[in-house]
């Protein structure tokens, strides 16, 4: 193991404007190095959108033998960010995203290959317990080697890699399909790949040496969860991911209710991207400045109204309009959210902490297509303004939970 890099890297005179630099400047060569690889692991990341269309045409199974396979799939992701945050802070994270983003590729191909329901859920299990395993490992990595004041600066650069090329995947995935799914599932592996062998190269180690967290008990999973402050917020964001997941899982059977068709959503949906890309990087470095618990709260109370306001929506471009409301909301939460959990970990849980975190975002994953459509059973009114009401209660949780959180707050690296 080796000791983190330092956080900082002046910028050489002349070479970067200002203005750059505040928002691209000081990070080191192997969060660079991480950063590309996440950009080419999403614009590989095709399967996934496409995966239930693959099951019903290709393979031949019914809605709901396909919904039960994309179901297999999550459970196996919550399992991923478990086993992943463990293998995190036991054998380095360096060696956690190589193994994962390698097997991610292995089974991306058996989930292709594989035929009749018993043997795609048994690859779809695989697939899930793999995809998301180089997560916690990734965002230990960047609290390792980034200064905690920097670090909503990076992690929001890294969502904003993860979105490019997320955009990207749903271009050329379209396309791809039409030529025949079987090329969605090599490229996606080929990526995979590419990751784990960039970050095998590039990304030397950062799991700190041990006795670097002097007086902490050796505890695993069991520690995370005794942290209350720890279990608080996951839970507040697992109700934001359940609101922010609605506009892909239940908006497009609201817009259809209203006449709108696939087209329509489509073209309404893609804003969230476009304004991601254009705004984040803008934006991120500015918000970066101020106490992460309030940017937070402003980020779910903005995700909320917007999804309150969908209630009013009945065109493409009123869809257009909340879309961009709450976009702007996920915005503002990104700059903050994986740097609160940064500052909450030990630097020898800091894997598991993660994994705790991604835990909410795979669990909203499942939750907000199953909850999502039993409300809007009731009916859209009903659907979008309950989430605009958790979206603003989580904001309010997390006001309450910023004082802790305060505390908590990691103290700059000494070598600032």
């Amino acid at each position: 193991m080796t000791s983190p890099e330092p956080a900082v890297l002046p910028a050489p005179p002349g070479r970067m404007p200002a203005f750059l630099h505040a928002r691209v400047g000081g990070f080191p060569r192997s969060f660079w190095a991480l950063w590309t690889g996440t950009l080419v692991n999403r614009t590989g990341a095709m399967v996934q959108p496409f995966l239930a269309l693959f099951l019903s045409t290709t393979r031949g199974l019914s809605i709901a033998q396909a919904g039960l396979v994309v179901t297999v799939l999550g459970i196996g992701s919550l399992g991923a960010q478990v086993i992943g945050g463990a293998l995190a802070d036991r054998i380095g994270r360096r060696t956690t995203m190589t193994l994962a983003t390698f097997a991610t590729g292995g089974a991306m191909l058996a989930l292709g290959y594989a035929r009749g329901l018993p043997m795609i859920m048994a690859a779809a299990l695989l697939l899930g317990l793999t995809m998301d395993m180089y997560r916690p490992a990734s965002a230990a990595a960047v609290a390792d080697i980034i200064d905690p004041a920097d670090r909503p600066r990076a992690f929001a650069m890294l969502f904003w890699a993860i979105n490019l090329g997320w955009a990207v995947a749903m271009v050329f995935g379209g396309m791809l399909a039409d030529q025949g799914f079987l090329w969605l599932f090599w490229i996606n592996a080929a990526t995979c790949v590419l990751f784990g062998a960039l970050v095998w190269r590039a990304v030397p180690e950062s799991r700190p040496e041990p006795g670097a967290d002097e007086g902490a008990p050796r505890g695993g999973f069991g520690e995370v969860l005794r942290d209350r402050v720890m279990v608080a917020y996951t839970l507040l964001f697992l109700a934001y991911v359940f609101t922010l997941m609605q506009g892909m899982t239940t908006m497009p059977l609201a817009m259809r209710e209203l006449g709108l068709g696939p087209r329509d959503y489509g073209l309404a949906i893609a804003m969230n991207g476009v304004l991601i890309v254009l705004a984040q990087p803008l934006v991120g470095p500015w918000l970066a400045r101020f106490d992460r618990g309030p940017v937070l709260a402003l980020g779910f109370a903005l995700t909320g109204v917007g999804y309150a306001a969908t209630a009013l929506a009945t065109t493409v471009w009123g869809f257009v309009g909340t879309i961009l409301l709450w976009t702007v909301g996920e915005i503002i939460a990104s700059v903050s959210g994986q740097a609160i959990v940064a500052d909450l970990a030990r630097p020898h849980l800091r894997g598991r902490y993660s994994a705790l975190w991604g835990m909410a975002w795979s669990g909203g994953f499942l939750l907000a297509p199953l909850g999502g459509t039993q409300l809007l059973g009731f009916g859209r009114e009903v659907l979008w303004l309950t989430c605009g009401g958790i979206g603003v209660a989580a904001a309010a949780g997390v006001l309450a939970l910023s004082p802790a959180l305060r505390r908590r707050a990691a103290p700059p690296f000494s070598s600032k």
